[in-house]
């Protein structure tokens, strides 16, 4: 009949090019409260254990929303990428993050609050990253059977996951 057959992953990627951008999607923030952002780091993989790929989350910590994220490697240049997505509205945020140092090159030194995870300060980014490799396999921590076979259907996964 001359109809063609879609692949899950073109429709995935339909999809994906549907979304609004992450901002439009954002609840507003309150003008007399300054925002807080929890921001983390979590390797996945790309094809194989040795091509490690950083996903890097910005959160809202009132609302829970995830307002900017990155993909790439786990220098500073990525941390830059995500904080350069992070919406103007929450550019004065206090953020809450690990001692890593790229966050300390990156986010102005007057708004960090570097805090262990034995402080539970950074529980729900952490518990954002767990439900993110329990939702989606291709984000779990150790190599297996299940992987992204290429960085743009793992982009895709995130963003669909995200909105």
């Amino acid at each position: 009949m001359g109809s063609r057959a879609r692949t899950l992953s073109a429709w995935l990627k339909e999809q994906a090019n549907d979304l609004p951008p992450l901002e439009e999607t954002l609840q507003s923030v309150e003008c007399k409260k300054i925002p807080a952002l929890d921001v983390d780091e979590l390797r996945s993989f790309v094809f194989r254990s040795k091509d490690k790929v950083w996903v890097w989350i910005a959160m809202n910590r009132e609302t829970r929303e995830i307002v900017a994220s990155s993909r790439g490697d786990r220098t500073e240049n990525t941390c830059r990428i995500l904080w350069d997505r992070v919406p103007s509205a929450y550019k004065e945020a206090i953020v809450f993050s690990d001692y890593w140092s790229a966050y300390r090159a990156v986010i102005p030194s007057e708004q960090q609050r570097p805090v262990g995870k034995e402080t539970g300060e950074t529980a729900h980014i952490e518990r954002w990253n767990n439900t993110l490799q329990q939702q989606l396999a291709r984000f779990v921590r150790t190599y297996d059977v299940v992987f992204s076979k290429c960085v743009k259907m793992h982009e895709i996964c995130l963003k669909l996951f995200i909105h």
